[in-house]
């Protein structure tokens, strides 16, 4: 079993997840909660379980983009966590997870379309973190950070709906004059979309490295500006 941890955002979650998918999970959205209610949650979530850390197989925390001070206190947690109870380390890219959160539902919405799926996380004022997905989740345009502007996406492909979502993406609805754009302002992450990314680490090994791993910052970002070709 993988305990998973959501720190990216406003959205503080975490998740039990076994082979089969998540069996439980907590959440809270109160502003700022982040360093005072994960490891209540976590605590929480495997006493209703009737589990200790110990018989986990491994922890997996969100890598990034997202909030600095989010990102740290997810990771640190996890570290803490991992290297307590002698346990594997797994991190998940926080677009990839909210790609596997959204791309089954968007499917089943917009049936016979053929979809691409953009992931934006809020920044300050027009910026945003965001990525690029084919309907497999396989990465057409790597996390990166931007600001968005009326030409943004202007070259994607012309048989795509280019599904926009996440905290970055309802500041982004009246810029984007792509044509073929859908912005899904509800979507909300969880530390239950991190389970597919999670076990295929797991299953292949791909662990961190507990003393030196960090989260993706991209603290570049101040100096990234848009580039006007997507695909490249």
């Amino acid at each position: 079993m993988i305990l998973c941890l959501e720190t990216a955002t406003s959205i503080c979650s975490v998740a039990l997840c076994d082979s089969n998918g998540p069996v439980s999970e907590l959440g809270s959205s109160e502003s700022k909660s982040h360093a005072s209610r994960l490891t209540l949650m976590v605590g929480q979530l495997l006493h209703e379980n009737g589990i200790s850390a110990a018989d986990l197989d491994a922890v997996a925390v969100s890598r990034g983009p997202g909030s600095y001070t989010g990102l740290r206190i997810g990771v640190s947690a996890a570290k803490g966590i991992a290297f307590g109870a002698s346990l594997k380390l797994i991190a998940v890219d926080t677009t990839l997870s909210m790609f596997n959160g959204i791309a089954a539902k968007a499917a089943n919405d917009f049936p016979g379309r053929k979809l691409l799926f953009c992931p934006m996380l809020d920044a300050r004022r027009m910026e945003v973190y965001y990525a690029l997905y084919g309907p497999g989740g396989e990465l057409i345009k790597p996390v990166s950070a931007g600001i968005i502007n009326e030409d943004s996406f202007a070259d994607a492909p012309s048989d795509s709906t280019i599904i926009f979502f996440g905290d970055g993406a309802g500041k982004c609805s009246n810029v984007i004059r792509n044509a073929n754009a859908v912005f899904l302002t509800d979507f909300e992450i969880s530390a239950s979309f991190m389970f597919k990314p999670a076990y295929e680490a797991f299953n292949n090994k791909r662990f961190e490295d507990l003393a030196y791993f960090e989260p993706l910052y991209l603290k570049d970002f101040l100096v990234t500006t848009q580039r006007k070709n997507i695909l490249q």
